[in-house]
């Protein structure tokens, strides 16, 4: 009998770091928890616009990864790292990210902030039964605070705010208890960062609020007790009203000291310091939005990345092409900026053609695959601003797009691959290039080569040129092409023969055209 496939999921927060261990079914995509772990990191600390990780967290946050590393190589698991705000923000969050990497072995990817908030949502339906309800999910973190209102799957509305309860904390009550004005002055400064989000959800429908993450957790385990209840009491489904939220947070900004604070029962110790900020967030949002009452989750980010996981790594079998969320994302960006959406599908068929058939050559895997084919699709984009350099366009416009389904370090190995569909060869010299990782430097460089002469074969823009099969020898691939227009043929070889130089350059082997 074949065991179960392992996974670990870390969640690299602004304020503590999170680790769960699973052990998966691939055939249903459920998952039984075997460990859990938290870590008070404080990644985000010391800056209050958070634009840089000092030294100091970074080496706690190391520390933290190793421990973890540790615990999932002691299960056997795989582990998937993704960075949030405060990794996000930071202008050096390239040399924690090789730091990591060089240290502990782990490969973090780094969220945009509504891609955080799917990856929230997939955890909140593992834990609450609300997939038939249309909900309003609110997710308090460290550094931001993080929006969606989804139903059955389908994302209506996602935003996120640089709202988090460490920021506030920083911005608002750095070394010193709340008093009224800081209080006043937090919560007006809450409001006007959230009116986007109330104007814009002023009218939708959703019929449930459901609340994630420490801040939210905490002051429900306030309440819980308040209530009566077990301090061991799970919280998962637990709901609490506005009345009982604003009673809590006047106890938690009334008290004179973090002493005082810690023996207020059932709030974290690990943090009385920032539950101030947190909290004024919270009821900012019952406030604005006239929020009666949420519905706390016990899942969140780290249970989303495990159940993303599963149905990348091995629900892909039922897909011929992108999944539904990251193919409906990337065709929304080719709607956005008016491509020609026969071409960039006929450029990705003959990509994805090239990449199956040669997939001794190049042995990459199902994700390069996806990254290929959104490249592929998306590789004129940047024709939007201007033909003139429109590959470097590409790449600006692709590397900027709210992409579901994708992670950032995802959309900048797919905005490479497309700015390298012509022109220059990807260079050391290129700081777009250069800042990748020397394994996705690898994986852009390979799949830049496919694309260049996919795109060749349809230089006329008719769609008609297909790849019959792939004739590999020692040093040599022979390239079998078929075509319903002959008259058109001489141009696809010809488009096809001037863009096949980095595919040579890269495998090191020649490449012949012909029928």
């Amino acid at each position: 009998m074949n065991s179960l496939p392992r996974l670990a999921a870390i969640d690299i927060g602004t304020n503590s770091f999170h680790l769960v261990v699973v052990e998966a079914d691939p055939k249903t995509a459920n998952f039984k928890i075997l460990g859990r772990e938290k870590e008070v990191v404080r990644l985000g600390s010391g800056s209050t616009d958070m634009k840089y990780l000092n030294a100091e967290a970074i080496e706690r946050g190391i520390a933290s990864l190793k421990r973890f590393k540790n615990i999932s190589d002691s299960m056997n698991a795989t582990i998937r790292a993704i960075a949030t705000s405060a990794v996000r923000e930071a202008k050096n969050q390239n040399d924690f990210i090789r730091k990591a990497k060089h240290e502990t072995g782990i490969n973090i990817e780094v969220a945009s902030g509504v891609e955080e908030a799917r990856y929230i949502y997939l955890g909140v339906l593992q834990a609450l039964p609300v997939f038939d309800e249309k909900i309003l999910l609110i997710d308090i973190g460290g550094g931001s605070t993080e929006f969606l209102v989804g139903h059955k799957r389908e994302i209506y509305y996602d935003n996120s705010l640089k709202l988090g309860a460490m920021r506030m904390t920083q911005r608002f009550f750095k070394d010193k208890e709340p008093d009224s004005k800081d209080v006043k002055d937090c919560r007006k400064y809450v409001k006007g960062i959230m009116s986007t989000v109330v104007r814009e959800l002023w009218e939708s429908d959703f019929e449930k609020v459901i609340g994630s993450s420490g801040t939210i957790m905490n002051i429900a385990n306030i309440i819980n007790l308040k209530r009566g209840g077990d301090e061991e009491t799970k919280l998962n489904n637990f709901t609490y009203r506005k009345d009982e939220l604003l009673e809590v947070v006047e106890e938690i900004i009334s008290a004179k000291s973090i002493k005082e604070r810690k023996e207020i029962p059932g709030l974290d110790s690990s943090r009385a310091d920032i539950l101030a900020a947190g909290a004024i967030i919270l009821e900012q949002i019952f406030c604005e939005l006239k929020i009666k009452e949420i519905t706390v989750s016990e899942f969140a980010l780290r249970e989303g990345i495990i159940y993303d996981t599963i149905e990348k790594e091995f629900k892909h079998i039922k897909h011929d092409h992108l999944s539904d969320l990251r193919y409906n994302s990337v065709m929304k960006v080719a709607e956005n900026y008016k491509l020609d959406k026969k071409h960039g599908l006929h450029v990705a068929k003959l990509s994805l053609q090239l990449f199956d058939q040669t997939d001794l050559v190049h042995k990459l895997g199902y994700p390069e695959r996806e990254f290929l084919e959104a490249a592929a699709i998306l590789h004129e984009c940047g024709c939007f601003i201007s033909h003139t350099q429109h590959h470097r366009h590409s790449y600006y416009l692709i590397r900027n797009s709210e992409m579901l389904g994708f992670t950032e370090n995802e959309k900048e190995i797919i905005a490479n691959i497309a700015r390298y569909h012509r022109k220059s060869h990807p260079k050391e010299k290129h700081s777009d290039f250069v800042k990748l990782t020397n394994e996705d430097r690898i994986i852009v460089s390979k799949l830049a080569a496919i694309l260049r002469i996919a795109d060749g074969l349809d230089r006329p823009h008719k769609s008609d040129c297909e790849i019959t099969s792939c004739e590999i020898g020692k040093d040599e691939i022979k390239i079998i092409l078929s075509t319903k227009d002959n008259s058109s043929f001489d141009l696809v070889l010809w488009g096809a023969e001037q863009k096949k130089d980095l595919f040579e350059e890269v495998f090191g082997m020649n490449v012949k055209l012909g029928i």
